[in-house]
């Protein structure tokens, strides 16, 4: 896992421009397999994705298939193979700067890709039917058009008045790094026409705010939809149905709408008579949720099947066997996200991997072999094939295939460590360790909270990457604490309403354990952490000043506070009752902050608000520990970004991101001069 004295995470240019995979899908005859590679534009200013084939025999290179300028997304075949993507390109109405996401093809046999379908809103997402010519897309339509005519007329006037404002009746009314409204995604049928110029038939007109945010499936015979669809509740709280959706006529019948309903990720049978999909309970003040998998017969009495119902894991995706009789399910477990088989008859779950965190999992059409993304702290996503057929006592051999992107060298090592707790519970967590760290030289060490809180460090994160900090000398500790996933559920309720108490202790021991090593410098060490691990890192700044600096980024700071602003209030409030937040809220203990803190926060984030980093700011100058003096000076900084979302996404702001930590943990951690800030900072 090591690499040369120099890897791309020791000059930030050479990281951001890393090339990045994502999505995969596989044509019905299993011969053809795609995915998107990001990679930056001329500029360097954002990421592309354009859409390579992979081999799944894993004999041939990649090949490159598209190169617009603004990129291409949701790849899916049709039954005679031709390569459908959502993109936008000039099209002889629009510009390529002003064309909104349409929907185009690449004919299997030869010639450039054209366009299929253009909605005045703009494309979202496709699906294309496995076994029929059929094809259903996702869009945003406005309440009061009735015909896509209409549609156009209204958008065309709102954007020639400048007229912005949107009226809501219902909640919420916006989510993590966008505004909900004026339009509301719908489902249409790609109908038949001319080459360029097939018509959407509205599956959904009455849709406005039962579609958002929402997952749907396409039967494979494509004579159907099952969606996840909105209802709203009391007090400003929504809940979830299942629906089937006719293609043919639009007519909907709902399958599942049971109180305290949440669903995700429908998956339609290969014989379209059932659907499988994760289902989560409702929390309450002192009760976690769970999440079991549920098959739903579509011709029976609409009473769910639980299946496997004491697996202590938590199902996060589900892809049915091409035969039916069981199900792929990839779930969190001991720091991995695992893929497991369910047999449908016995109820047997079977882990079939081991090593890495595994997505976007597709299967052959003989069901011998699986596709997915797999990726780890050791490296990004590749894509590799999984042998169903002959795998022996479950596990199943997992192959890399030839993909269009290398895994780059690593400036370290990585390891696991782990502790028991005073209460006796073990804690785990990776270790990534830089080369030349030991006994005669040890490292300083940065502890890293992952956010959530419902979550865990399992996959590779190209924005909270440890390779940058460890190709600078820093030994980066990635634990999981209570309410991290893939351990069980006693493991997420011991955290439960008390964020402040098992997550935190649980951070301390494994963070002592560690310092014990003699490779570790127990004299510099800092703390990050990014949402709930922002939350987190505010807690930990004000209940020890064991650490020379914290970082603090997106963080929850008063609880009062985020609760009701943040973009979904009544998801939060069934956990932050009073009590909890006036017992965990961090704010309560900013007189106790004796630690220098950076905070980070973008202006665009509505999961937590810009609300939460200003206060944060302003009572950290006024009434922490280490206050401003008399002239306003104070070992605190405040990154703020004002067009940037929860994970600061562009690369150049990416870039700053980094390079004003690594400056602020040189001066505090290490005792170095203050290094000279980013010139673009100005």
């Amino acid at each position: 896992m090591s690499g040369p004295e120099r890897s791309p995470f020791h000059d930030l240019d050479s990281y951001v421009a890393l090339p990045r995979l994502s999505g995969l899908a596989l044509s019905p005859d299993g011969d053809r397999l795609v995915t998107g590679v990001s990679a930056l534009n001329a500029e360097r200013t954002a990421y592309v994705t354009s859409l390579w084939e992979v081999d799944p025999a894993g004999e041939r290179p990649a090949v490159r298939l598209t190169r617009g300028a603004r990129g291409e997304a949701h790849p899916t075949f049709t039954t005679d193979g031709d390569l459908f993507f959502v993109a936008r390109r000039a099209d002889g109405e629009h510009s390529e700067d002003d064309a909104p996401a349409a929907l185009w093809c690449l004919p299997r046999t030869a010639g450039e890709a054209h366009l299929v379908a253009a909605h005045p809103g703009g494309i979202d997402d496709v699906q294309a039917a496995r076994a029929a010519d059929a094809v259903v897309v996702g869009a945003s339509a406005l309440p009061s058009a009735p015909d896509l005519e209409t549609e156009q007329r209204l958008r065309e006037a709102r954007k020639d008045r400048k007229v912005s404002a949107v009226l809501h009746s219902g909640y919420p009314v916006r989510y993590w790094d966008h505004d909900l409204g004026p339009d509301f995604p719908r489902l249409y049928a790609l109908g038949e026409g001319e080459e360029e110029a097939r018509p959407l038939r509205d599956l959904t007109p009455d849709a406005a705010r039962h579609l958002v945010e929402t997952s749907w499936d396409l039967a494979p015979d494509g004579t159907f939809v099952v969606s996840t669809w909105s209802l709203p509740e009391a007090r400003g709280s929504v809940r979830d149905a299942l629906v089937r959706i006719d293609v043919a006529t639009g007519e909907r019948r709902t399958l599942l709408a049971e109180p305290d309903l949440s669903v995700w990720r429908p998956r339609i049978s290969p014989d379209g008579t059932a659907v499988a999909y994760p289902r989560e309970t409702r929390s309450t003040a002192t009760t976690a949720p769970r999440i079991h998998l549920e098959v739903l017969d579509l011709g029976g009495d609409a009473t769910p099947r639980r299946i496997a119902a004491d697996w202590d894991r938590w199902p996060a995706d589900v892809t049915w066997l091409p035969d039916g009789s069981g199900l792929l399910v990839v779930a969190d477990e001991d720091g991995r996200s695992r893929l497991f088989h369910v047999d449908l008859a016995s109820e047997r779950v079977t882990r079939l991997t081991d090593e890495g965190a595994l997505s976007d999992v597709v299967v052959a059409p003989d069901g011998a072999s699986a596709y997915a993304l797999r990726a780890s702290y050791a490296y990004p996503a590749e894509v590799v094939r999984i042998d169903l057929a002959g795998r022996r006592d479950g596990e199943a051999a997992v192959t890399p295939l030839r993909g269009p992107v290398e895994r780059p060298a690593l400036p370290g090592t990585l390891t696991e460590v782990e502790t028991t707790t005073a209460d006796g519970v073990r804690v785990r967590a990776w270790l990534a360790l830089p080369d030349g760290a030991s006994d005669a030289a040890p490292a300083p060490l940065l502890l890293w909270i992952h956010g959530g809180p419902l979550a865990s460090w399992n996959s590779w994160s190209w924005r909270w990457n440890p390779w940058i900090m460890v190709a600078r000398g820093y030994a980066v500790l990635l634990p999981d604490p209570a309410l991290s996933t893939g351990y069980g559920q006693d493991f997420i309720q011991r955290g439960w309403g008390s964020w402040g108490q098992a997550p935190f202790t649980d951070l301390m021991a494994v963070t002592d354990a560690v310092v014990a090593r003699p490779d570790i410098d127990e004299s510099r060490t800092a703390a990050m952490g990014g949402s709930f691990g922002g939350y987190m890192a505010n807690w930990v700044a004000g209940h020890t000043d064991r650490f020379a600096a914290i970082v603090t980024h997106a963080s929850l700071w008063a609880l009062d506070a985020f609760g009701p602003t943040t973009d979904s209030a009544y998801y939060w409030g069934r956990e932050m009752s009073p009590e909890m937040a006036l017992a965990n809220s961090p704010h309560l203990h900013v007189g106790n902050i004796r630690t220098p803190m950076l905070v980070i926060h973008g202006d665009k984030d509505y999961r937590v608000p810009i609300g939460e980093g200003l206060r944060l700011w302003y009572e950290l100058l006024s009434a922490s520990g280490l206050p401003a003096d008399d002239e306003g000076r104070n070992p605190h900084r405040f990154l703020y970004f004002p067009d940037e979302n929860h994970w600061v996404l562009t690369p150049q702001n990416a870039k700053v991101w980094y390079e004003v930590i690594l400056g602020y943990l040189a001066e505090h951690v290490l005792g170095e001069q203050p290094p000279a800030l980013p010139e673009t900072l100005g």
